[in-house]
């Protein structure tokens, strides 16, 4: 997978208040993937400019992207990256260090300086953090999709698209505990089978039209599947295995608070970083990207048919958070309930409507 990276960062007062801009782009069409931006406190131009390029490293790797063209209208961020100027300010050495390991990450990464009219998304993205810090006021659109998206936009026909039903597999044991519950096959519990035969009726209530249920291969989704298709009388379940839980590694089992109290260091980086995993565990970087391939595949092979999605927390997290255009911190903002489900389709040009999420009125 290859994309392009736009980045910026700006200092009202070099140093001032400061802020940052990413966008990481589609290569060929130019379509907007994700977006990034943030404040920055007081700093520099240069030290906002590499700050922005880290951030739209970081969104690359989370799309799974293995080839880089970053473009930024820096030229000393793009001639120092590219090794043609030493980098004699040592406040910019820890940046362009954290850079520089971002880039080994991927298959090839190249640099190029645009003018900066060419970098608007980029450069809007880094002034609305400015304003948002400063509170100013800003429009709620992204700068991105104000750039992009037509006026009047509405969903294209339904016959074109692919309708994800996400459903939460019923309640375990551990569920109801509150304890991480990754790879361990755990079945479901009494209430946990009753609230499958629930989700089962909703899912049949959105569409009895349904191409396929596919589920991660655990005990307690392929249970829950099995309730919907008998449901829907006329598909089989298939076995998806990228559908499978985040591995928790050594927290598997634990309350959140036991993991705080035996790793309260891992568990912040946990928490601020996607691409860190638990000890002896899984990044939702890595979960994201398998994920990503499922439902590419699930998508070529259904464009006009509803597929029912049975999974897990994370996995459905990760689905909504890139339906949404969301940041990182909605993966621990969002609560998914056991048996919950939520809709979502998706067009081969790159349209999604998100249409439910976490519906529960079925449960009550």
């Amino acid at each position: 997978m290859r994309v392009v990276v736009e980045a910026d960062g700006g200092s009202r007062g070099n140093p001032g208040p400061a802020g940052f801009g990413a966008v990481v782009l589609e290569e060929g069409t130019g379509e907007v993937l994700l977006e990034r931006h943030g404040s920055l406190g007081t700093t520099t131009n240069n030290v906002a400019e590499y700050s922005g390029l880290i951030a739209g490293l970081r969104a690359a790797a989370e799309l799974g992207a293995t080839r880089v063209d970053v473009r930024m209208d820096s030229k000393l961020v793009i001639e120092q990256m590219s090794g043609r100027w030493q980098i004699k300010n040592p406040g910019l050495r820890p940046l362009a260090a954290e850079a520089a390991k971002l880039v080994d990450g991927f298959a090839a990464v190249t640099f190029e300086w645009i003018p900066r009219e060419r970098n608007k998304l980029a450069d809007a993205l880094a002034n609305r953090a400015m304003d948002e810090a400063a509170g100013k006021p800003v429009r709620e659109e992204s700068p991105a999709f104000e750039a992009k998206a037509p006026k009047n936009w509405a969903p294209p026909s339904l016959d074109s698209a692919t309708r994800l039903i996400l459903v939460r597999h019923g309640e375990t044991a551990l569920t109801a505990q509150g304890r991480y519950s990754g790879r361990g096959d755990v079945p479901l519990s009494e209430q946990g089978e009753a609230q499958a035969m629930a989700a089962a009726g909703r899912v049949a209530g959105i569409s009895r039209d349904v191409a396929a249920v596919v589920s991660s291969p655990l005990r307690r989704c392929m249970r829950t599947a099995e309730f919907i298709a008998a449901e829907l009388g006329n598909v089989k379940v298939t076995v998806v295995p990228e559908l499978i839980e985040c591995d928790f590694g050594d927290w598997e089992g634990l309350t959140f608070a036991e993991a705080r109290e035996r790793w309260p260091a891992e568990l912040d980086r946990w928490l601020d970083s996607t691409a860190v995993a638990p000890p002896n565990g899984e990044s939702f970087q890595a979960v994201s990207k398998r994920v990503r391939g499922a439902l590419a595949k699930l998508q070529s092979a259904y464009p006009s048919g509803t597929v029912v999605v049975v999974s897990h927390v994370s996995p459905i997290k990760l689905i909504l958070r890139d339906a949404l255009a969301a940041g990182d911190a909605f993966l621990h903002r969002l609560f998914l309930d056991a048996a919950g489900v939520s809709t979502v389709d998706l067009w081969p040009d790159g349209g999604v409507a998100v249409r439910s999420v976490n519906e529960t009125a079925h449960l009550r």
